[in-house]
């Protein structure tokens, strides 16, 4: 059978239980018409780049598939009456990836580096005390307006 990659985006104002059951319901499908889901993978609340059907963030599910082209046309005929479901893609290949995908090597690269870090990113903490600050005058904030430095010569 051939094999695919399945990504869905859902509405963000779905609880995770509420993504857990979608997913639920899709893997159902593909295992009535004879497929099987190789792995799910949750990966969480993202921001989008842009708005889509009025949602700035989405949860985003993928799945990888093992199933006949017909099961796949019905997750995503089921997929398209779905108000919950905003943009779905299915992508064939030719093996599916093992171990986690690069989402969730990128999720646990990040989760890495802020603990390396303190979790405060490349920023010092911030104190209450932040000492004397800098003059921040320069010498043309300074001078007052109308200098005879600043007309132009006349002739």
């Amino acid at each position: 059978m051939p094999l695919y990659e399945h990504v869905f985006l859902a509405r963000q104002d779905l609880s995770t239980q509420q993504v857990d059951d979608l997913t639920a319901q899709y893997k159902g499908i593909i295992e009535q018409m004879g497929g099987k889901v190789a792995k799910t993978e949750y990966w969480g609340v993202k921001s989008l780049a842009y708005r889509m059907s009025k949602n700035r963030k989405a949860h985003m599910t993928l799945l990888n598939l093992d199933t006949p082209p017909a099961a796949v046309a019905e997750i995503e005929r089921q997929m398209r009456l779905s108000e919950d479901v905003i943009r779905f893609m299915t992508i064939r290949v030719d093996e599916l990836e093992e171990g986690p995908s690069a989402m969730m090597r990128k999720a646990d690269r990040d989760r890495d580096r802020d603990d390396r870090h303190g979790g405060g990113g490349d920023r010092p903490p911030r104190g209450g005390d932040r000492g004397d600050r800098p003059d921040r005058f320069r010498d043309r904030d300074r001078r007052p307006r109308g200098d005879a430095e600043d007309a132009p010569a006349e002739e």
